[in-house]
């Protein structure tokens, strides 16, 4: 049976079924409600009250939290939680916890997939034939063989590591850049610690895996990408506004870039007008990176026990304030 004084809400989310949540949910004795809120004001109205909230991309401002119960849980979908303002919630006495410890494997498989592509030149070659060609000199303009391919990774967290690993199988060089990683750790990861800039400097590949946040956003700017050598190529599938897409989509025109591989954008959907729509040699998904059956279901598990956990008073598991 239900209490009426505990409220579990999912204020939006994109898998289709909500089973895990539900189950938490009736564990805690707790009313269930779901909803696809896309604006304050509608994320407003669906937490009010709330002891324990799910939260996917809906905005999770000071307005949106201070309506909640005193004490209550947010619990992000996922890894980044650009959309929740942690300095208001910590303010307001609001617990956040994210799942950073799912979908790593497909991450990392998913980079490494638009890494190859691009490192082969794949959509030239299908251009090429499409357009009649069948002559590899009039597809492409050379291939780097990825055993004298330098790989930069901007952040060497759990997908920055999986990721190394897959580049290093192909002959790959790796070099890293992350200031809460110490030397020794990377070098036993398999990476060459570097500066931030000695790594954008001599990178054929450049892959960022960090979170956004006021420092990191625009990390990749017109003067980063103009450092960048000539024919490099730039992945992430972390989060959009580390790059500015102005600057990259220019670089693509120009062709001091040969490709980029883009997961995430700094405006999703897309928008119509963007350059990058209309870019040479993009290869883009829609926040698509972490998805699998398996992954899936993994993140909804795991974000509603940590809410269970939250509405019975227990220690959480990823606490972020």
């Amino acid at each position: 049976m239900s209490q009426p004084n505990l409220k579990f809400v999912v204020t939006d989310q994109a898998f289709g079924n909500t089973r895990h949540e539900q189950a938490a949910a009736a564990a805690a004795g707790a009313a269930f409600f779901e909803h696809q809120c896309r604006t304050e004001d509608e994320t407003l109205e669906a937490v009010r009250g709330a002891q324990a909230v799910l939260n996917n991309f809906a905005p999770m401002t000071h307005r949106v939290m201070e309506a909640m119960a005193p004490g209550a849980v947010v619990v992000r979908y996922g890894v980044g939680v650009d959309n929740v303002d942690l300095a208001a919630a910590k303010a307001l006495g609001i617990r956040v916890c994210n799942v950073p410890d799912y979908g790593v494997e497909e991450v990392a498989d998913h980079a490494a997939a638009m890494t190859l592509a691009l490192a082969r030149k794949l959509d030239y070659y299908g251009a090429g034939i499409q357009g009649g060609e069948w002559k590899i000199a009039q597809m492409v303009d050379g291939i780097r063989s990825l055993r004298d391919t330098t790989v930069g990774l901007i952040g060497l967290g759990r997908i920055a590591r999986a990721y190394a690993a897959r580049m290093a199988a192909f002959g790959c060089t790796v070099v890293g850049y992350d200031p809460y990683v110490t030397n020794q750790q990377a070098r036993a990861a398999g990476i060459e610690p570097m500066s931030r800039e000695e790594v954008i400097n001599c990178a054929n590949v450049l892959s960022l895996h960090v979170p956004l946040t006021p420092e990191t956003r625009h990390v990749i700017d017109a003067d980063a990408i103009a450092r960048m050598p000539k024919g490099a190529i730039l992945i992430n599938c972390s989060r959009g506004g580390l790059i500015d897409e102005v600057a990259l989509a220019a670089a693509l025109v120009s062709g001091h870039l040969t490709g980029a591989g883009l997961d995430v954008f700094e405006q999703e959907p897309l928008p119509a007008t963007s350059p990058l729509r209309t870019a040479p040699h993009v290869l883009m998904s829609p926040h698509a990176a972490f998805f699998s059956d398996a992954s899936v279901d993994a993140l909804q598990r795991l974000a509603s026990e940590e809410a269970l956990r939250g509405l019975r008073g227990e220690a959480l598991r990823c606490p972020l304030t």
